[in-house]
């Protein structure tokens, strides 16, 4: 996969629950076509969620591959196949921490910085985007960076797990590994404060779609 080739899609959650746990089934048992086709389905997910947190697609593309390999080494020790999509979200959560840890990337919501609107974001724009569209997505990110840094660390993943990776409160309990009550307060209270900030419930109602 390459961020040049690869739109990031959000087809895992478009499948039917019961075909991705006989996939996972299927996998657990060795069979890799469908652990291939169960790769075909959540790779744009994982790609997003880790761009989300990286701000490059290089280095997105290269935890995405990381998580899955680790996923194909150890699908057979899932306990439930209907839980793969919220395991699959773990895996990529502790990928880009260890990242973070190891100093390989900027910030883990990295504002742009001079020069960086001359980047394309994963599966959009090229040489022939215009000015007004780079500024537009250099507002909107920072827009959305500047509010994120004045969430709490719980908030902020908790707010972009829900609203950023869509995954419900019950995959982030999973994802997270806490009560899905904690989930909820949190999610809750990051709310709070982007209501407090007109500028910014505009991209928020685009967010939740």
């Amino acid at each position: 996969m390459t961020h040049q080739d690869q739109r990031p899609q959000k087809t895992g959650a478009r499948e039917p629950a019961s075909h991705i746990a006989s996939l996972v089934e299927r996998a657990s048992g060795g069979e890799k076509g469908a652990f291939d086709q169960l790769v075909d389905m959540f790779q744009g997910d994982i790609f997003r969620m880790v761009y989300y947190r990286t701000r490059s697609p290089m280095d997105a593309e290269d935890i995405t591959q990381d998580v899955f390999v680790q996923a194909y080494k150890n699908v057979s020790r899932l306990h439930s196949p209907k839980q793969f999509k919220s395991w699959l979200f773990s895996i990529a959560v502790n990928k880009v921490r260890d990242f973070h840890r190891k100093g390989k990337f900027r910030a883990l919501f990295g504002l742009y910085t001079e020069g960086d609107e001359e980047r394309d974001p994963p599966g959009e724009g090229g040489n022939d985007e215009n000015a007004l569209d780079i500024m537009t997505r250099k507002d909107f990110w920072r827009g959305v960076g500047g509010l994120l840094d004045k969430l709490s660390t719980m908030e902020r993943e908790v707010f972009i797990l829900r609203f950023m990776d869509d995954l419900g409160i019950r995959e982030i309990a999973e994802v997270l590994k806490k009560q899905e009550s904690t989930v909820k307060t949190h999610l809750y209270r990051a709310l709070e404060k982007f209501r407090r900030e007109p500028s910014m419930r505009e991209l928020l109602r685009e967010e939740r779609g």
